[in-house]
């Protein structure tokens, strides 16, 4: 993680920057994807932030080359970080191995964990998916290596031997833990067991379903002023998706609205900033308390984009949560207080990553139009979920590509007749994050054909634009740039103009907007 140091150390910001790959304090790789944060005391007593993770064999080779998008998942260990911050963080140990996992069973499928202490016998248990069943393992400090203890099967309990997605929630009021898993098969009903001791052993104590409904995996939850709220994402295997949560007064709900899942509010325009819904954890400051949503990028395995764990600070309207897509933040952990950066990209869905499949699909999910973008067509084939003529508006980039760019995907702007063409992006202001009046920058790197009367990019904000006009083919991807583009009034009109001959095409990637 890129750790900036914003002020003096009595009140200082620091620095949470997404859509890059984290590093610990001393610069080396952080490899932690499906797991989460939790507090406990160290050898010392002092209490301190322990985030486990799984270390997959992938996430190195995409790291290195992230043009090529792996196809499996090979478990190398769990890790476990450690941090008194929640920014600077420390490599312990991997504190459950290959060896100790497969040393029964065959290889097979290793993630989704948490870990819960377990105060009757003080140990410490993780929980973690293995296989077709849940593995218990327990160690006798935070950064001990976790031992074999009894693998569970979930049929008695739920009909399945497995869960669909887990993670551990501890209810820092209570101080009891508790498994939120999902159903093994189609993940269509959601449930909650307190973690405990059973005859001797850590086991799950009870069994409390809690939605049933549409299939949701990325299960897991936060407490907030005294409610508990559910949180979960669509099932788009490593995809990203929107935020859907419940809430409720008591832990085993009644959660509402009744098996009715609410897209949270500002994650709509770029899937949660290309994400799943991971875990939380709260900064309880002495000014606020923030819950950061922690959202696991599988990229590694979905090739969208850079980053495997993307952090944001939640706002509320009430009870209402509110996802704050920002790409670059900073934290105090002593107040609890957070700002936008100087360095934050105000574009959403700006490397085109957000959307899965080819834009328009008719299929799961069923999208006319490019996420966070409009699509004006003025002469040409129009845009259509019913046509075989319809432009498809987003490209899947090719290797080469991927080394010039981010991601599988681009825009794609062409048609098979002679067509006029805008595609744009309003920036505004959102209830919590202010776009402040001043200059920015607007950058893009483009790859187009010849065959264009007009192709450009613009930036339009209090009736005045300014414009980048291209010219000819760059045969490859070029950088351009709007410089000194004054933004007034909180808001701000993006986008590219084409009018373009048959087959003639345009290809945009990485598009940004930021502060000067």
């Amino acid at each position: 993680m890129l750790l900036l140091l914003m002020s003096n150390a009595q009140a200082q910001f620091l620095n949470i920057k997404n859509d890059v790959f984290w590093n610990t304090k001393d610069g080396k790789p952080i490899y932690s994807q499906g797991g989460g944060i939790f507090k406990f005391k160290d050898a010392n007593g002092k209490e301190k932030y322990y985030w486990y993770g799984v270390h997959y064999k992938e996430a190195e080779t995409y790291r290195n080359d992230p043009s090529v998008t792996l196809p499996n998942a090979t478990f190398e260990a769990v890790t476990c970080y450690s941090s008194t911050d929640l920014v600077n963080w420390t490599f312990e140990a991997n504190v459950f191995t290959k060896e100790e996992a497969f040393k029964t069973v065959p290889k097979t499928w290793v993630g989704r964990l948490g870990v819960a202490y377990i105060k009757e016998l003080n140990k410490y248990a993780m929980f973690v998916q293995h296989g077709n069943q849940v593995l218990i393992t327990i160690a006798d400090s935070p950064t001990g290596t976790f031992k074999w203890h009894q693998r569970i099967s979930m049929k008695e309990m739920i009909g399945t031997s497995n869960t669909g997605d887990q993670t551990v929630f501890t209810d820092e009021d209570s101080g009891k833990s508790y498994l939120i898993y999902s159903y093994g098969s189609g993940r269509n009903k959601i449930y909650v067991s307190e973690i405990g001791v059973k005859d001797g052993l850590v086991n799950l104590l009870d069994c409390t379903k809690v939605f049933q409904g549409e299939s949701r995996e990325g299960n897991c939850m936060f407490k907030y002023k005294g409610k508990y709220y559910m949180a979960a994402s669509n099932i788009y295997g490593w995809d990203a998706s929107y935020a859907y949560y419940l809430v409720a007064d008591d832990i085993r709900g009644p959660y509402t609205p009744t098996n009715n899942m609410q897209v949270m509010k500002g994650s709509e325009n770029d899937y949660a900033h290309v994400t799943q819904t991971g875990f939380f954890f709260n900064i309880k400051g002495t000014k606020q308390e923030t819950v950061v949503y922690c959202g696991d990028r599988w990229a590694n395995f979905a090739g969208n984009g850079l980053g495997y764990n993307q952090w944001f600070p939640l706002s509320f309207n009430g009870a209402e949560p509110y996802f704050n897509s920002l790409s670059s933040w900073n934290i105090n952990a002593k107040t609890g207080e957070w700002k936008v950066a100087a360095d934050h990209n105000y574009v959403m869905n700006g490397s085109f990553e957000a959307d899965r499949r080819r834009i328009p699909s008719h299929v799961k999910p069923v999208q006319e139009f490019l996420l966070g973008w409009t699509t004006t067509v003025i002469e040409g084939n129009k845009v259509s979920l019913d046509s075989n003529s319809s432009p498809v508006l987003n490209y899947f980039n090719t290797q080469y590509d991927r080394t010039k760019v981010i991601g599988e995907k681009s825009l794609q702007i062409t048609d098979k007749v002679d067509f006029i063409r805008s595609v744009q992006q309003v920036i505004t202001s959102s209830p919590y994050v202010q776009l402040k009046d001043g200059h920015y920058r607007l950058t893009a790197t483009v790859k187009n054909s010849n065959g264009f009367n007009i192709l450009q990019m613009y930036a339009t904000s209090n009736n005045k634009t300014k414009v980048y006009t291209i010219s000819g083919e760059q045969s490859d991807w070029t950088t351009i740039r709007i410089d000194h583009i004054e933004v007034k009034g909180g808001q701000v009109e993006i986008g590219f103009i084409a009018d373009g001959k048959a087959h003639a095409f345009c290809l945009v990637d990485d598009v940004m907007l930021m502060k000067e």
